[in-house]
């Protein structure tokens, strides 16, 4: 798996990882991983959708909380 992106990344508790398996079929070939092991595994069109909705603010009022 190729890696993309670590979130987090502040500290040594396995944060969550963004990877692009190559060899997985499409609709699988993007793997979030999280800090207790499981993981998500999407389609790039699914994460390019995900993305969208964060850019127009979809998920604003879930993380505003935590930026407080």
């Amino acid at each position: 798996m190729r890696h993309i992106a670590t979130f987090c990344g502040s500290c040594n508790c396995g944060c969550p990882e963004l990877h692009v398996d190559d060899a997985a079929v499409p609709e699988k070939r993007i793997v979030i991983t999280d800090d207790f092991g499981q993981r998500i595994q999407m389609s790039v069109e699914q994460l390019a959708d995900l993305v969208a909705d964060v850019r127009r603010g979809v998920l604003d009022e879930v993380v505003a909380p935590a930026a407080r």
